[in-house]
């Protein structure tokens, strides 16, 4: 441990109780469920029956943070925009717009009270529980702890690890994200939020503690039902039970879960209505082996220039003849950090200078230690950075405009003799902890102790001249690049093993180091970045955070019939998740809307002119997918959506493999990205016609829409005397793609479109199957 006088010295912040919950015993069986907000009864006055709150004894410290929940069930309208109106929530559930909800109803509702038994468990740490996602198959219990500091009780969930079984029943100590002060009231939002197109379903609200949810009515509150994990952090079961989610211990009938990264095969067993918090396949940039494995292919093959942002890495045993050339290249004063490629919480991690100190269990990271670090008051540095990605076809990246900055506990120092001092040299803050010195701090716009927000940074590099805004594009760069150096794996196992996007979607945490230049440098990606609040910072970071990013997510009320078949078998290692045998087949692309995919994706970046023209024709598949994004970036909250954007078009080489949606979007936000509007009112009357479900309407069939009305305005910027007419023959194209319905065999025969004349362009032996162009 450093010594006082060299350790960052900066005024104590007093420790921050947010949990109330923290000795386990009487008070925590009496209080477990005194908090529940949603529960109500019904009091016989003078002959009519009034619907009143029960009078529970709350804790004093809770007395000012519990949150009511609301009885009403009429739900208000959110006007996302002036222009025009949004689908009515009514069309999509009738019985919004039914009486209010019965005695039988609201009892119904209403979870029984946990036996002493239930609050018997002492709190866990998430981070250090194991995953499992398998629970008895039996009836929910109700998410409790939605108050300031409460509990979640999970009395019969039971996580299921091989050979053995976990303590069961649990209860799991909570921390309230934002408590409110005396005379503060709360906002009432409405339960859903409305698309901002017509015949679009709308999706769930999730809200801060500064907020209450409407009650849906029973019909609909039924079918809000939480996978519930061992891992599944506080902050997450708070949001979610403040919008009246309730845990479920049946395989089939849940529409979320927050839980570890599992093997691709499980995802199977995801039913269309449930959305899980990873996608398959991540690991190629989780994992720290896999991260620098991929960085460099695309480094290899788009140079240093593109990719210089990470140290040089070396994965031994497989690269230790490098490793040594390159030792013995460097000189004696060289240093080298050492890392497991799949451990978190800096457990493994070393700096060494000498080769005897190389340890001999592998496998084993090794990379160029990043000796010149950015200080603050003389103490390293690096930036935690969340990272959401909701789609990988068309890929969808958000940056959360909040983040951490945690500090090394000791002044830095490049001495040799220093390499061992953990609390010099790692950031991470379960190393640093352990250090007497560490200071906390609650206060998320301080500049003070060894954790601050990213945004007290900003300020703070902002008053010393620095520009921020040049920074956090060189980090924006960056978060893009590594997220499509895993997006051939993904889309990949997602083709294979995911019934529908909807499905997948997964939060990423990016760490990020700035150089004595200020230049960023990615260290790792974690796919499972904690989510442990003990500090009013952390809580205030991470529960906005959370919040923005469920309403991004877009949960839906699924129908009755989505959620009621039960797994016909639970004997393979997937089957805690498993959906129901009743399987829905997959919406394939119409023929026309394949030979127009095939058709751009054929130009290449070659002919970018030619690209432009992609928007003239949307069809019902495209103008879904549109909508989908508007909607999804209305709903962004703090969160800023870094891809696609308007100078994303430069990112598109980078693509393995091209993707026709990607262009798509591409092409959509370079023309409307500063008139949103104008793009929100193009599709408006397009979803309330229906179109995005299907039409026939040659107006939006792309073979059918004549090739004069549909280049005719482009054809001074498209049309060169290099360029000349490609006939798409029907008879060709159908060789290739079996699945072109005869309804088609006209348009092809006859399409005539334009492109570069090519000995390719009407050679079918050379051209790839269209089923491998249209993804």
């Amino acid at each position: 441990m450093c010594e006082a006088a060299d350790c960052f010295s900066l005024p104590p912040v007093p420790d921050m109780c947010l949990s109330l919950c923290q000795h386990q015993g009487p008070a925590v069986e009496k209080d477990a469920f005194s908090l529940d907000s949603t529960n109500a009864e019904i009091r016989s006055t003078g002959g009519e029956a009034k619907p009143t709150q029960r009078s529970y004894s709350i804790p004093p410290a809770a007395k000012y943070g519990a949150l009511v929940g609301s009885m009403t069930n009429q739900i208000s309208a959110i006007h996302l925009t002036r222009q025009g109106q949004p689908a009515s929530t009514s069309d999509f559930f009738p019985s919004l717009s039914s009486p209010s909800p019965t005695r039988e109803s609201l009892l119904e509702e209403t979870p029984p009270p946990p036996g002493p038994e239930h609050a018997a468990q002492a709190g866990v740490e998430e981070e250090e529980l194991a995953d499992e996602l398998a629970c008895s198959d039996d009836d929910s219990s109700s998410i409790t702890g939605t108050s300031s500091g409460g509990c979640i009780t999970l009395p019969s969930c039971l996580p299921v690890i091989t050979g053995r079984r976990s303590l069961l029943p649990m209860t799991v100590t909570i921390e309230e994200p934002m408590s409110l002060e005396p005379g503060d009231s709360q906002e009432e939002q409405p339960a859903l939020v409305p698309s901002l197109f017509p015949r679009i379903p709308p999706t769930l609200y999730f809200s801060t503690a500064n907020e209450k949810v409407e009650l849906l009515p029973a019909e609909q509150r039924r079918l809000l039902k939480w996978k519930m994990s061992t891992v599944t952090p506080n902050i997450v079961k708070q949001t979610i039970g403040r919008s009246h989610f309730r845990v479920t211990k049946k395989s089939h009938d849940w529409l979320g879960c927050w839980g570890h990264h599992m093997k691709s095969p499980g995802f199977k067993a995801l039913g269309e209505h449930q959305k899980l918090n990873h996608f398959p396949g991540t690991f190629q940039i989780g994992r720290k082996d896999r991260l620098w494995r991929n960085l460099s292919k695309m480094q290899v093959r788009f140079g240093k220039q593109e990719f210089s942002f990470f140290p040089q890495t070396f994965v031994l045993p497989q690269d230790i003849k490098l490793l040594r050339k390159a030792w013995e290249e460097g000189g004696a004063k060289q240093k080298w950090i050492i890392k497991p490629p799949a451990s978190a919480r800096g457990i493994g991690i070393q700096v060494i200078h000498k080769w005897s100190q190389m340890p001999r269990k592998r496998p084993l990271l090794v990379q160029k230690y990043l000796d010149k670090p950015y200080l603050i008051s003389g103490n390293k540095f690096d930036l935690r950075l969340y990272v959401y990605v909701t789609s990988y076809n068309p890929l969808r990246v958000y940056m959360f405009s909040d983040g951490l900055v945690r500090f090394a506990s000791c002044k830095y120092s490049s001495s040799m003799k220093t390499l061992s001092n953990k609390f010099m040299h790692l950031t991470n803050y379960s190393v640093n902890k352990k250090n007497s010195e560490y200071q906390t701090n609650s206060d998320y716009k301080a500049c003070q102790g060894h954790k601050w927000a990213l945004k007290a940074l900003w300020q703070y590099l902002g008053s010393k001249g620095v520009n921020t805004t040049l920074i956090w594009e060189k980090i924006k760069d960056i978060v893009i690049k590594t997220i499509i150096a895993s997006e051939p794996y993904v889309n990949s196992l997602m083709k294979l093993h995911v019934r529908t996007p909807y499905s997948c979607h997964e939060l990423f945490g990016f760490d990020i180091l700035l150089d004595e230049n200020l230049k960023p440098w990615i260290l790792e990606v974690n796919i499972s970045p904690s989510l442990h609040s003990n500090t009013g910072l952390d809580v205030s970071i991470k529960g906005q955070m959370i919040k923005d990013l469920l309403n991004l997510a877009g949960f839906r009320i699924p129908s009755r019939e989505d959620v009621v078949t039960p797994c016909s078998s639970a004997s393979s290692s997937t089957s805690s998740l498993c959906a129901g045998n009743g399987e829905r087949p997959k919406v394939d692309l119409s023929a026309d809307e394949k030979v127009k995919r095939a058709f751009y994706l054929k130009q290449g970046e070659a002919n970018r002119d030619l690209m432009h023209t992609v928007l003239d024709v949307l069809t019902p598949e495209e103008i879904r997918v549109l909508a989908e994004s508007e909607d999804e970036l209305n709903r962004r909250g703090e969160f800023e959506r870094v891809f696609p954007s308007p100078s994303s078009s430069r990112y598109l080489r980078f693509f393995e493999c091209p993707r026709y949606l990607n262009i798509l979007l591409d092409e959509w936000e370079q023309k409307y990205w500063n008139n949103r509007a104008k793009c929100i009112s193009l599709l408006r009357p397009l979803c309330q016609q229906g179109v995005h479900l299907g039409t026939s309407d040659p107006a939006h069939m792309w073979c059918k829409y004549s090739s004069s009305s549909r280049f005719e305005h482009n054809r001074q910027d498209v049309v060169s005397p290099s360029r000349a007419r490609v006939v798409v023959s029907h008879q060709l194209w159908s060789q290739r793609n079996s699945s072109i319905d005869e309804d088609h065999q006209q348009c092809l025969d006859h399409q005539q479109c334009l492109g570069p004349a090519s000995p390719t362009a009407c050679c079918p032996s050379s051209r790839p199957n269209s089923d491998d162009l249209i993804s």
